[in-house]
């Protein structure tokens, strides 16, 4: 495309959802690590002076991007009804459902997992603010799902889930990434190749063990109490 400032409200929006749906793409391609402005640039046809009139920085465009993954994630989850069943088979339920659901989403993931160390770095503070209060609302609707499918574990309880899996997954997603060499090495030997990374198994794994370990603490603090 040609390039023609855009000159209204609903022109500049456009010009960023352009932008957006480059990276988004590119990233489908590459990590983060290998996107960058200059081949974003070339992607949606911009000099890079242009695309920084519509994101101050190529952090600040995958920040954006990141909120984006993470509501469209959101909003998968929700939709999906909260099964009947015991304690332990709707912690399964929602194990599974995480890991899953992580796994469909590589770019939400890689995302993630550059958050702290690369995309929060290099922005504004009103980038910064405006990440963070989108982030902590995002937070707030998977303590709220996460409660739904185990109310029994309170508020604190769920909040502690969910902070305890994201960290995970956040680990564990570049882990199960290894570059070609790794692989190789991998390949060449069984008792290496049992080193690899699983990573929906991980994160499916660290949900049912959080949400029982939680569960059994709850109980035991109940029972002293009572």
């Amino acid at each position: 495309m040609s390039f023609q400032r855009a000159r209204t409200d609903e022109q500049r929006n456009q010009r960023r959802r352009q932008i957006l749906n480059a990276a988004d793409a590119m990233l489908t391609e590459m990590t983060v690590s290998e996107l960058s402005l200059s081949a974003l640039s070339r992607r949606v046809c911009l000099a890079k002076a242009n695309v920084l009139r519509y994101f101050e920085s190529r952090e600040a465009v995958l920040l954006e991007l990141l909120d984006t993954q993470v509501s469209d994630w959101l909003a998968e989850l929700e939709r999906e009804a909260v099964p009947a069943g015991t304690t332990e088979e709707r912690g399964d339920r929602l194990a599974a459902l995480l890991a899953a659901s992580m796994a469909r989403r590589p770019v939400l993931c890689d995302l993630l997992s550059s958050q702290a160390a690369v995309l929060e770095h290099n922005i504004s503070t009103e980038v910064a603010a405006r990440h963070k209060h989108t982030a902590r609302e995002s937070l707030e609707r998977l303590v709220a799902l996460a409660a739904r499918y185990l109310p029994e574990l309170g508020d604190e309880g769920a909040a502690t889930l969910v902070e305890t899996t994201l960290l995970m997954a956040v680990a564990a997603w570049p882990c199960s990434r290894p570059p070609q060499a790794v692989l190789a090495a991998y390949a060449s030997d069984p008792a290496l190749a049992a080193l690899r990374i699983d990573f929906t198994d991980v994160v499916r794994r660290t949900v049912e063990v959080t949400s029982s370990g939680l569960l059994a603490r709850r109980e035991t603090l109940h029972a002293t109490t009572s």
